[in-house]
């Protein structure tokens, strides 16, 4: 696989530093096996922006990442070592969508604005990957629903076009569900936001 890749990066030594990374922050157990390379190979030229690679790879690096595949199949951790790899002017952090609608219920629309055009106090919105995208619930705040992480989406694609501002996402929900969580219009604009990069639905589960 790898001498199909024209680059100047060794990929297998790439693939190396990473488990060890992955060491160092899951434990002896992390190991990237060979039936995902093909899966890290993208997310390598991605955020190493290696273009040569990425064009073979049909991945538009202006886009974000938007990483799918079955639960356990390592999604998350692929993604939080993947932060180590990004260039310094396109680092990001990983944000549970779980999380983020706790904290609606807690401070309110407030949130929306955080995560999307950023906090008050700081100087630019920031790149976020928005981990676990469907866990999330509709919820309420003061008898108001709100599908949270639609409007934070559709917020930060109006960001994207006019501040090329990159959103990451992982999710284990197929096109047609994120359509029936988040409306027709979310998922339009992710496709337009994001590369998507899909494990197949046979992999197997790596918690067991």
């Amino acid at each position: 696989m790898e001498n199909e890749i024209k680059s100047h990066y060794s990929y297998s030594e790439v693939i190396t530093w990473l488990e060890n990374k992955g060491v160092e922050l899951y434990g002896n157990h992390f190991k990237i096996i060979e039936t995902d390379y093909s899966i890290v190979y993208k997310l390598i030229a991605y955020f190493l922006k290696d273009e040569a690679s990425c064009f073979q790879y049909g991945i538009n690096s202006a886009k974000g990442i938007l990483l799918s595949g079955p639960i356990g199949c390592g999604k998350t951790s692929l993604m939080n070592i993947m932060k180590y790899l990004a260039t310094a002017e396109h680092k990001f952090f990983v944000k549970p969508c779980r999380d983020i609608s706790f904290e609606f219920i807690q401070d309110g629309y407030q949130i929306i604005h955080q995560y999307s055009k950023g906090k008050l106090y700081e100087s630019a919105p920031k790149t976020i990957c928005f981990d676990d995208l469907g866990t999330e619930n509709n919820l309420k705040y003061y008898g108001n629903e709100c599908n949270v992480m639609a409007e934070i989406l559709l917020s930060r694609y109006d960001l994207f076009i006019s501040k090329k501002l990159q959103t990451h996402i992982t999710t284990n929900l197929s096109a047609s569900e994120i359509e029936n969580f988040y409306g027709n219009r979310v998922r339009s604009r992710l496709r337009e936001l994001c590369n998507l990069i899909a494990f197949d639905n046979t992999v197997v589960d790596k918690r067991r």
